[in-house]
């Protein structure tokens, strides 16, 4: 794809490597919606490029075609830029919208491993975010229990992330989302950044329901 003159003018403010998510968000400000940008950037497969093409999308053009054909070139990023790009993707378009929301909540079998990780990280954002707690805490908790150790490593993260929030907010099922994350080991001993709270599920979940003396 030849790119326009606007196009290389953003690459050049972004091509070095000091440039930060808050960067992006600034320049995104500007541009506004800008979906035929957005596809140009794209192209570049370059990360931060996608990155700010995912801010600057149309989410009235994001249908599942073109949410498939997103996932398989995220695909072909590295591990951490492949999870940033789709968390991102999620974050600031999927669920903007009752129709990708639609298709957020069917992908909770999807043969795509990313599609499956937002399924389950937009369930513990819910949680997290929402006011008012879902009800579907213990069907949910259920499949987790049955399916995280044979999950992919980036559904696994999202399922564990929703344990923890169920965790959490929910004191009738908080032992067994303790139980969940002695059983399975997750994230036990790994290091975290000052400031940040452990994801094995006991320690995340003694921790953060602490600070809301839940």
């Amino acid at each position: 794809m030849k790119l326009s003159t606007e196009t290389e003018k953003i690459l050049s403010q972004i091509a070095d490597t000091t440039t930060k998510l808050g960067d992006l968000r600034t320049i995104a400000k500007d541009i506004k919606k800008d979906h035929q940008l957005a596809i140009e950037l794209w192209s570049t497969k370059r990360f931060l490029a996608r990155q700010l093409a995912i801010l600057i999308m149309d989410k009235k053009l994001l249908t599942r075609e073109v949410i498939d054909n997103l996932v398989s070139d995220m695909n072909q990023h590295v591990e951490t830029e492949k999870l940033q790009l789709i968390d991102w993707l999620m974050a600031n378009q999927l669920t903007k919208d009752k129709k990708t929301i639609a298709l957020i909540e069917s992908w909770e079998t999807s043969p795509s491993p990313l599609l499956r990780r937002v399924f389950w990280y937009y369930q513990g954002r819910l949680r997290w975010l929402g006011q008012t707690p879902p009800t579907s805490n213990e069907e949910l908790l259920s499949k987790i229990e049955n399916r995280i150790e044979k999950e992919e490593p980036e559904v696994q993260w999202a399922m564990n992330f929703l344990a923890g929030w169920i965790g959490v907010y929910d004191k009738k099922l908080r032992d067994r989302c303790i139980a969940l994350g002695e059983k399975t080991g997750l994230y036990k001993g790994k290091t975290v950044s000052k400031g940040c709270t452990p994801e094995y599920l006991p320690e995340f979940i003694a921790i953060e329901s602490n600070k809301r003396n839940l």
